[in-house]
């Protein structure tokens, strides 16, 4: 998206696409988009920093006694939704948090990842690239508007309509998103029935975070309108492939990909090996946050094409870390543990950080797995030292809070609210009677 907007573009704009209402954006430590509306008189007032909302009623922001909190709109992510055309037209930008004092609220994600990207700079590199491959699921909606478990399609990885339902429905995601300035890259039917994939092109990490959000927010809005449920829940049916988020990361410097070597072995440089042995160190403690509900550990099961060993290649997808074929400026890692239920800002926090830890120390990563390693034994792994993700959230959990590294990533606000909404999560979900129990026991005991 890329633009840079300042005060007098802002106010310009919203008059000549008659924007009645501006959205105040921001993202809560679960991952979920909040907003503060206002109406256009309220504009200036906004660009001056001075809208102020409860942040005791957020998840994981302050506590009631010290709750104003204050959005700051980052200029740059203007953008009028398309599909509010005429009277009414809606904008957004998003924000930062603040506290009074006017520091930086370290409780709002996008603040903390800036603050890993000032320690990426410090070490010398400019700019951090994110890709992301977010999945998701379309499901058919009832007569009163909720979501069934009727998928709307059986097509196949690639598949064409008839057979792909959804072709209409993603081709007018596609339409909406490049109306926002998006620069759509592919759009396709996945592997399962009724899922989906839409990618586009890498950004700066944060403007690729912003990306993901709004992505998120145009998926579910314009899938209603086909009479969809749109959905990024990482494992919503048993017995078929669940959707990831894969991640394409590169680190540059002063505009030259820093991953790229023409002389080094696979043309990678040597700060490429570094940044991925710190990301296959870290991965079982940061896979609490990139992988952050119970339903994350449905899809992290070997036979659906997730990843589930710490391992990297070159050459097949089993491994948690492949390196695609491209080179020069498109030179990169792709991490495939990540799914879309993560917070982006999280999820890159820590990722950003393990790979920093890797270059800081100087590691080296194991030799690469070049056999597919869901046919491999339990021996066969053990031997070529390859270690499993955590099964479960609570184990994630558990791992977290082994990691002095990925602990600081988050910060000492974040982690802690994070890890307690999880915990209460996880205790609801231990203690939850399912179907599944009743059918096996119910008349056997």
């Amino acid at each position: 998206m890329g633009k840079k907007y300042n005060r007098d573009d802002i106010i310009r704009m919203a008059k000549e696409e008659n924007v009645a209402f501006i959205r105040l954006q921001f993202t809560d430590i679960l991952g979920t988009v909040k907003n503060v509306e206002i109406p256009l008189s309220q504009l200036e007032k906004a660009l001056d920093n001075k809208i102020m909302f409860d942040g005791s009623s957020i998840e994981g922001f302050v506590r009631i006694e010290e709750s104003d909190m204050y959005l700051y709109p980052d200029l740059d992510t203007w953008v009028v939704f398309p599909w509010t055309a005429g009277r009414g037209k809606v904008a957004r930008m998003i924000c930062d948090i603040y506290n009074p004092d006017g520091t930086p609220f370290m409780g709002d994600p996008r603040n903390n990842l800036k603050r890993i990207v000032e320690e990426m700079k410090e070490l010398g590199f400019t700019q951090f690239n994110l890709g992301p491959e977010p999945e998701f699921f379309l499901f058919k909606l009832d007569a009163n508007g909720e979501p069934t478990m009727e998928l709307n399609d059986h097509g196949g990885y690639f598949d064409l309509a008839p057979t792909d339902l959804g072709e209409n429905c993603r081709k007018d995601i596609v339409v909406e998103l490049e109306d926002m300035g998006f620069e759509i890259e592919a759009s396709h039917h996945e592997v399962a029935p009724g899922q989906h994939e839409i990618d586009f092109k890498y950004e700066d990490v944060v403007t690729a975070c912003d990306e993901i959000q709004t992505f998120k927010l145009v998926v579910k809005t314009i899938a209603r309108k086909h009479g969809l449920h749109a959905t990024f829940m990482p494992k919503p049916l048993f017995g078929i492939n669940g959707s990831g988020m894969h991640c394409n990361i590169s680190l540059f410097k002063e505009g030259a990909n820093a991953f790229y070597d023409p002389t080094g072995e696979l043309e990678l440089s040597e700060t490429a090996y570094q940044f991925m042995a710190g990301v296959l160190k870290h991965a079982p403690n940061f896979t609490a946050v990139t992988n952050p509900t119970v339903n994350s550990y449905k899809r992290l099961v070997p036979g659906y094409e997730a990843p589930v060993y710490v391992a990297w290649s070159a050459r097949n997808r089993s491994p948690l870390v492949r390196v695609p074929a491209s080179r020069g400026m498109s030179t990169r890692i792709e991490l495939r543990s990540v799914d879309p239920s993560a917070n982006p800002y999280l999820a890159m926090a820590v990722i950003l950080k393990a790979g920093l830890d890797g270059i800081k120390n100087k590691l080296t990563p194991p030799s690469p797995v070049d056999r597919n390693i869901y046919v491999m034994t339990k021996e066969e792994r053990e031997a070529e030292g390859i270690n499993d993700l955590p099964g479960t959230l609570q184990s994630a959990l558990e791992k977290l809070q082994e990691d002095e590294i990925i602990m600081s990533a988050l910060g000492e606000h974040i982690l802690t609210n994070f890890i307690e909404a999880k915990e209460i999560e996880w205790d609801m979900f231990r203690t939850q009677v399912t179907p599944w129990e009743r059918e096996q026991y119910l008349k056997l005991y």
